[in-house]
Parts: C-alpha cells; structure tokens; sequence
C-alpha cells in the first residue's frame, strides 16, 4: 500500500513538473523541485529525458546537489556530472559523510577526485583513503567512521558531560560505543539508558554486548541480512584485531536492499540496474546484444533439436502445434523454480548442506505438477486431434519436461554461482533455453515413437 502511495506521488509529481516545463516558465518548476528531498528529486530527474533533466538540474539547491547524486543510478549520475564544473562537484561534495563519498568517488573524474582530495582535512581524508580501500559492496565501503565512542571506567555523568560538550551527534545514533585504549569493541550503551540511569552510574554497568560486530569484509548483501534479521538500527564495524572502525546505518541497509530488489527484478531480463531509462539507443543496445547474442545462439542448440525431427513434423502436424505448449510450461516451471533458488542464494539460506532436500522438493513438485497437468493437456489434445496416441505422447512430455526444469530451476542458479556467473542476470536465459531443448526434444521423440510407423 504504501509503495502504491508512493508511485502515485511520485506520478503526480512528473506531471505538474512536465506541465511547468512545457510552460517554459522556471519559477514553478523550482519552486517545485526544491520542496522535494534529494530522493524525490533523483527519482524526477531518473523520469526526465535529458534535455529535460539537465533544466531541471540547473535549478535544484545547489546544498542539495550532492546528495541528489548519491539518489541516482550510475548512468544519470554521469549525465549530471558531466554537466557541472570540477569546482561545482567539489562544492555539492564537501559536505558528504565519508561513506556517501566513498560511493561517489569511483564516478568522479580523476582531476576532479584529485581536487576533493586536496579539499579535505587531513583526518577526513584519511578516513576516506581508508574506506576507498575495501573492496565495494563490502561492509567496509558501506561504514561511516564518524562514531562516537566512551571507556568503561566513566560515569553516566562524565559521559553526559562529554556529548553535551561535543554537541552534534551523527545521524541515527541510538547508541554509543565501548572500546578500551586500544580502541577495541567491547559493547554499547544505548541513550536510553544514560537518560534514565543515575549520573553516578558507572558505563561499565550498562554495556550490553549482545549484538556482535561486523567484520570490515562482511559482504553488503550479508549485512542487509543482518539488519533485517535483528531489527538493527545501527551497527558497529571492526577490523580482524576488533579493533572499532566504524558503524554502518539503517539507511545505508535500506539502499542495498532497494539495490537488491532491482538487481533481481532487471538481472533476470539481462538488463542492468543502474542503466538510464533515457539512454541513448546505442548505449543501450551495446549493454543489451550481449544476452540477445548469447540468446541467439542457444535458440540455435534449440533449432537444431527440431531439426532433428523434421520427418516427424511432416508426417504428423500435430506436434508443431502443440510444441510450444510443451515448451511454454516447461518454461514457467523452470522459472519458478530458479526465482526461489535465486532468492535463497541472496539471502544467505541456500548452501551446500540444504541443496540436496530442495532439489527432491522441486523434483517432487515438478512430478506432481507434471501429472496433473500432463492428464489436462492430454484430455484437450485428444479431443483436438481426436488421436490417444497424441495425446499419449504429450503426457509423458509434459511430465518429463516439468521434472527436469524443476532440476534445471535449482541446478543452473548454483552451476552459474560456482563458475562467478550472476544467477539472477544469466539464469533465466540458460533455464528457459534448457526447459524449451528438453520440451522439444521429449515430445518429438514420443511422437516419433508413438506416431510414426
């Protein structure tokens, strides 16, 4: 409901702003645009072609240029900085948190990265040379140094002293850090706490050790989780000596799991999440031959099966009739399947010791479906045809084919993770291909058995 909500606001937004824009009057569309927050705005400006979007561009806050930038897929986000000078991308940068430029860095042009770099304070920079450090989508990447940490030995009231005295506390900060001098992790205490507790009452009371800390490789998908599992709303990160490097926030968890989403949603057409709605058709089509050619070529493994019967389709017509029914379930079947693997592969709940059970169930399923639906269609193809030994043949296809895209469905996703190929991108090719090749190849093969003399 919610998300209804919002791509309804987000709709209503479009039109009043395209409506301003074919007025040719600014003031509107100004007045507009900066009454959105940066994600609003990066998702108006995602829905604009770019004559349009680099107008509106020109008029967002330039305070909130930076994070607008962060709220972008990377191909618009190019497009944008492409229209900015290196002094305007300095500018809309300086007051980004470590972990939010870290993101950006990489998209940055090296004079201008070179030019941020000279623009930060030794100790920020540092901090941002160290995350650049870690590999992406690591936790590394995803932590914010800025973290506010006490010792064990002080009082609530020493600790309270200390915040007010420091004044701004970062952005989600439910609870503070415990590390020894040697700045280890020991714990947390959460502000709740020291509102409530006596001053006299010693921090080494209130540590609350219960929620371990995330190692600085931990990958992002596997932080999601995490977050997701415990309900956290922050969490502290640490090197392998634990010694306290950061914490990581709601949300940065909340982008890698939007991220997720679209990875899987777009992967499974072989399309690419950051990819701009608007992108010129070259550009597009040189991202997309890859799996068209790939596509192709399987198709032709695919030809070359029926190729194989071309004596069978001649002599009974039939089956080339009722060969993309066969080919169509196997399909869907395949992709049921696959869609769940993927999905256990994602959330860390498909491993090498629950592979075997989830097969037999898939397989299971598949024969189960495979007979139902085998009865089904082979009662219509009778009727059809008014022949039983048609009707015979796509049975035992039918259930042949949902049995084996049932095992290609868990299979492919895993063989495609093992050899470093992204499942949820190449899976639904290969799967699909593979459930049409078995489909055909047991139809023609029991119409030829069945049918020919």
């Amino acid at each position: 409901m919610a998300d209804t909500a919002r791509h309804i606001r987000a709709a209503h937004q479009l039109r009043i702003l395209s409506d301003a824009l074919d007025s040719g009057r600014l003031g509107p569309v100004r007045r507009l645009v900066n009454t959105l927050s940066p994600a609003e705005i990066g998702n108006l400006l995602e829905s604009l072609p770019p004559t349009r979007r680099n107008v509106v561009w020109g008029l967002v806050d330039p305070e909130d240029d930076g994070e607008v930038l962060l709220h972008v897929g990377e191909d618009v986000r190019e497009s944008l900085l492409a229209e900015m000078d290196p002094d305007e991308i300095v500018a809309a940068l300086e007051d980004l948190d470590i972990d939010d430029l870290a993101e950006l860095m990489d998209d940055l042009p090296e004079a201008v990265t070179a030019e941020v770099l000279r623009s930060m304070d030794r100790e920020n920079r540092e901090r941002l040379e160290q995350a650049l450090s870690y590999p992406e989508d690591t936790a590394g990447r995803l932590m914010n140094p800025d973290v506010v940490t006490v010792r064990a030995d002080a009082t609530v009231e020493v600790v309270l002293r200390y915040l007010r005295l420091r004044g701004e506390l970062p952005e989600n900060t439910d609870r503070l850090y415990v590390a020894n001098r040697r700045h280890q992790y020991l714990g947390q205490v959460a502000l709740s706490d020291l509102l409530t507790r006596e001053p006299s009452t010693p921090i080494n009371t209130l540590i609350d050790d219960a929620q371990p800390a995330i190692p600085v490789h931990t990958p992002a998908n596997e932080v999601a989780n995490r977050f997701s599992d415990h309900d956290w709303i922050s969490a502290p990160v640490v090197d392998e000596n634990n010694v306290l490097l950061g914490r990581i926030t709601i949300d940065d968890v909340v982008d890698i799991i939007r991220d997720q989403a679209e990875h899987r949603a777009l992967g499974a057409a072989g399309l690419d999440e950051d990819e701009d709605l608007f992108a010129s058709p070259l550009r597009a089509m040189r991202r997309r031959s890859l799996w068209l050619g790939i596509n192709l070529a399987l198709a032709f493994v695919v030809a070359s099966i029926i190729g194989l019967f071309e004596a069978t389709l001649e002599q009974v017509v039939a089956l080339a009739v009722l060969m993309p029914i066969v080919a169509s379930m196997g399909g869907n079947a395949g992709l049921q399947a696959m869609t769940l693997t993927v999905r256990g592969l994602a959330l860390g709940q498909l491993g090498s010791s629950n592979v075997r059970p989830l097969m037999v169930k898939e397989i299971t399923v598949g024969v189960l479906n495979g007979l139902l639906w085998a009865v089904v269609v082979a009662a219509a193809a009778g009727l059809w045809f008014g022949s039983p030994m048609l009707a015979l043949a796509i049975a035992a296809a039918m259930t042949i084919n949902l049995v084996f895209a049932a095992a290609a469905g868990v299979g492919i996703p895993l063989l495609l993770r093992r050899m470093n190929i992204d499942p949820a991108i190449a899976g639904s090719i290969v799967v699909t291909l593979f459930t049409d090749a078995i489909g055909f190849f047991a139809f023609l093969s029991m119409g030829t058995l069945l049918l020919v003399p």
